[in-house]
């Protein structure tokens, strides 16, 4: 079954003025999630006004903000969602990304196998939160909840 064409996300950027400075892995890991969701993906607003959407992320105090906008910029939205039921998550992944990228450099197969099972858990994890912080403001798929999920690691980043 395929999606109406005004439930997804069209365009997104992260605010980059809040990050000191991300390296190559970071880079790639933004650049293939922000590429991936704009290939694909189901996103709407549940009570609000129909897409394509433009999607901006940033972080305020404690909090992210999804800013939401229409596609030809006509109306927007912003949705607040508390980071602090994701910290843990977002920590726990960040560790065991450290630790795939430091095996990968000389570990065995099986190790990183290993290590990417894990890390691909946490992430599933991660998105299966997100998700469940949006519901009654955002209906998404969990591909999209994953590519999202990343954006925000990326965004606790700092340096």
């Amino acid at each position: 079954m395929s999606q109406p064409a005004t439930s997804r996300i069209v365009a997104i950027d992260l605010d980059e003025a809040t990050i000191v400075r991300w390296g190559p892995e970071v880079e790639h890991e933004r650049d293939v999630a922000v590429f991936d969701l704009l290939e694909r993906n189901s996103f709407a607003l549940v009570e609000g006004f129909a897409g394509p959407y433009r999607l901006f992320l940033t972080l305020r105090d404690a909090n992210l903000i999804l800013r939401v906008t229409s596609d030809d910029q006509g109306q927007a939205t912003e949705i607040v969602l508390a980071v602090r039921p994701l910290r843990r998550v977002i920590k726990d992944y960040f560790l065991i990304c450290d630790s795939y990228y430091k095996a990968i450099k000389g570990a065995t197969p099986s190790r990183i196998e290993a290590i990417d099972m894990a890390r691909r858990g946490l992430h599933d994890e991660g998105a299966e939160l997100l998700r469940e912080a949006l519901v009654g403001r955002v209906a998404m798929d969990g591909n999209t909840a994953r590519r999202l999920f990343t954006l925000v690691c990326v965004l606790h980043i700092r340096g």
